[in-house]
Parts: structure tokens; sequence; C-alpha cells
């Protein structure tokens, strides 16, 4: 139980990435885990675009600027398209199937980060480069690889649970 633990404890937001490959089934066994991930009233509210090409990666990563260059390292990314009907519960979906991938990942010996696309003009743009319908949702991804030595962030300290955690009211 504690290795568990201590993995869970180091999944970490990769932004730099090897050239080497997330092998085929390395990638079946993330959208597995994808495909069984928890969802609200089990909707199941959600589309994967598994994106492997460099120049679509490229493309993918310019829509915000700067702010996620680092996508067009990485040798694959998975967009999620929400179709939830509403927004609190599509985020909430949204949360679920980007922790899980990021878990997956690190015990698979990859690494993972998300991406947001941005604001609404944004997430146009990149719906428009990955063909997503306009009534649904697309505001971030997965992106995967295999990390590069120094890539993954620290993640700092933890607040004591003491600040974190009450017992049957809020104290």
């Amino acid at each position: 139980m504690t290795s568990l633990l201590e993995e869970i404890r180091n999944v970490r937001q990769s932004r730099k990435f090897t050239d080497e490959l997330v092998t085929d089934d390395q990638l079946a066994t993330l959208l597995e885990v994808a495909q069984w991930t928890g969802s609200s009233q089990n909707t199941q509210p959600w589309h994967f675009i598994v994106i492997r090409d460099k120049d679509q990666l490229r493309k993918v990563s310019e829509v915000r600027g700067d702010a996620i260059k680092w996508v067009a390292t990485a040798p694959l990314a998975i967009a999620l398209v929400i179709s939830a009907k509403g927004e609190i519960s599509g985020a909430f979906d949204e949360g679920r199937v980007t922790e899980r991938l990021m878990i997956a990942a690190r015990m698979l010996g990859l690494g993972a980060g998300t991406a947001w696309y941005g604001d609404d003009t944004q997430r146009a743009a990149a719906k428009e480069l990955l063909g997503i319908p306009a009534e649904l949702s697309a505001r971030s991804m997965v992106v995967i690889g295999h990390p590069a030595p120094g890539a993954q962030s620290s993640g700092g300290g933890r607040k004591p649970l003491s600040e974190l955690v009450s017992y049957d009211r809020m104290s």
C-alpha cells in the first residue's frame, strides 16, 4: 500500500519530454483507463482525440501563445471533448478523467501534464483545429510522453493535514 501511495504522491505535471514514443500498448492502456473513469450519473460525456501528428501538436500548442508551447515537444496528447449538459458536471467529469490519465501515465513510467486552451477565442481555435463541433466543450488536453530529466515540477510542499482537515464540523 505504501508504494502505491508514494506513486500517487509523485504524480506531477510534466512539460518536457524525450523523443521516445508512447507505445501502442501504453496508449491502449491509457484509453482504457479513460473509458472506465467514473462520471456524473454514468453519463460518460466525453470523446477522446489522440493527437500524434507532430504538426498538429505544434498547431494546438500555438493557440495560447507561449503558455502551452511545450505541448509541441510531446509525442502525443489526448484532447478531451465534453458533451455534458451542465457546465459544473462537465468540469467535474473532465477533472476526474484528467487525473486518472495522469496517474495511469505515471504507473506506466510516463509523464503527463494538462494544457488548457485558454479563453473562449483560444478554445474556439483549438476546436476548429481538432474538428470539434461548436456545441461540445473542449477546454484541455492531457499531454503524455517519457519525461525528460528535470521535466516534472516538484509540486512544492503541502500544508499539514491539521490545516486541511476538520472532523464533524469545520473548525
